[in-house]
């Protein structure tokens, strides 16, 4: 189990958001970490750590600042993994494999610059609050992955034309008596979609171990429960998948939310896995409580959807009563942050609220109010920020 130090960064000065329940703010600290730099604390057992806002002035998240979830205890060591094996099977398969890294780095590969997003980012921005982590903005990031297609490592093992799911699990485990081992699975269509890869390298670098070293899935426009750490075992399925992370986690009423690429498999009559991640934004610069000057300042931030791209951003300096269309900045792939921005001239001295609203592509707009779930998951309500100009 890997060993995680937590030394607190002194001086901190970002204000957490006025929204996030009383308790957690409490307890919430920034610290640093093995290969990370400046993370907001939010367990330790499992190791969950976010990003602050400030990291999303820029469209790719370095691995220092990238996001931390972990749902199991035990967190594998570099020690653990070393030794690393990927083996692949199950009943859709004609030949299981074991491959080595060196297999890995012999196919080729290809990269892929995508948002990896907690299905539950901005749960503890939620009235009423519900149950689970309590996540800010900050269960997120963009980074550049790279490595061969998951659809070229299953057909190493001859993949057969009757799955219906492929299988992960990673070598993370629970260390409680009754807790289930983390498994997931996706559709086979999403496996073999060409963007769908088995990652080994994150913005030019080896995966940092707590981002899922040496090896995680990479599972583009979907929320990050599915995208595997440090995965050991990939089944290709005539059937799908029956475990608690699959029937009872991480599950919507049906028609909640809107769905481009369904899960037919793993729907019942009254509820569907949460697969898509939804169009947002989020407004990074100036930070909430910053004092401004009335000469005016710039707005800078971020909008993402599950996909199709951005269309439109717009921002709100009065809560949400009026809107200014903003600047994109050019698009940088499909599933990749777009960055916005707004001059806002001359103001007058006073508290503003800032609020940023995207819309997509396909037509889709932020939601105008919250659509409560069990799991608080695909919060994207726009957000106020206050700035107060002096």
């Amino acid at each position: 189990m890997a060993s995680l130090t937590s030394p607190v960064v002194a001086d901190e000065s970002t204000i957490l958001p006025e929204e996030l329940p009383s308790g957690t703010k409490e307890i919430l600290r920034f610290v640093n970490l093995p290969e990370k730099h400046r993370m907001l604390e939010l367990s330790i057992r499992p190791p969950n750590y976010e990003a602050p806002v400030d990291v999303f002035t820029e469209p790719v998240t370095p691995n220092d600042r990238f996001f931390v979830r972990y749902h199991l205890d035990s967190v594998p060591s570099v020690d653990d993994v070393d030794a690393w094996t990927l083996n692949i099977g199950g009943d859709a398969v004609a030949r299981p494999t074991h491959l080595k890294m060196t297999d890995l780095l012999d196919m080729p590969s290809v990269e892929v610059l995508s948002i990896c997003q907690c299905a539950g980012n901005r749960r503890g921005l939620a009235q009423p609050h519900v149950a689970g982590l309590q996540w800010g903005e900050g269960s997120m990031g963009a980074a550049l992955w790279r490595g061969p297609t998951l659809a070229q490592v299953l057909q190493r093992c001859g993949l057969q034309g009757n799955a219906v799911e492929v299988w992960a699990k990673g070598a993370d485990s629970p260390t409680h008596p009754g807790v289930p081992p983390y498994q997931k699975s996706i559709p086979a269509d999403k496996a073999l979609d060409p963007d769908t890869i088995v990652a080994i390298f994150m913005n030019g670098a080896p995966l940092p171990l707590l981002n899922g070293y040496p090896a995680r899935l990479v599972v583009p426009g979907w929320v990050g429960t599915y995208w595997m750490k440090h995965v050991t075992h990939i089944e290709a399925s005539t059937k799908p998948l029956a475990n608690f992370w699959m029937s009872g986690a991480y599950r919507v009423p049906n028609g909640l939310f809107p769905t481009a690429h369904p899960f037919p498999s793993q729907a019942t009559k009254d509820s569907s896995p949460v697969t898509d991640l939804l169009v947002n934004s989020l407004i990074a610069d100036p930070l909430e409580g910053h004092e401004a000057d009335r000469s005016g300042f710039t707005i800078r931030g971020i909008a993402w959807d599950r996909g199709s791209g951005i269309n439109r951003v717009e921002v709100s300096l009065d809560g949400g009563h009026s809107w200014r269309d903003c600047l994109l900045d050019r698009p940088l792939g499909p599933y990749a942050y777009r960055q916005f921005s707004l001059q806002t001239g001359l103001l007058k001295p006073g508290l503003y609220r800032l609020m940023s609203r995207a819309t997509s592509l396909s037509g889709e707009t932020q939601a105008s109010g919250l659509k409560r779930n069990a799991g608080g998951y695909n919060n994207n309500v726009p957000r106020a920020t206050p700035v107060i100009v002096t």
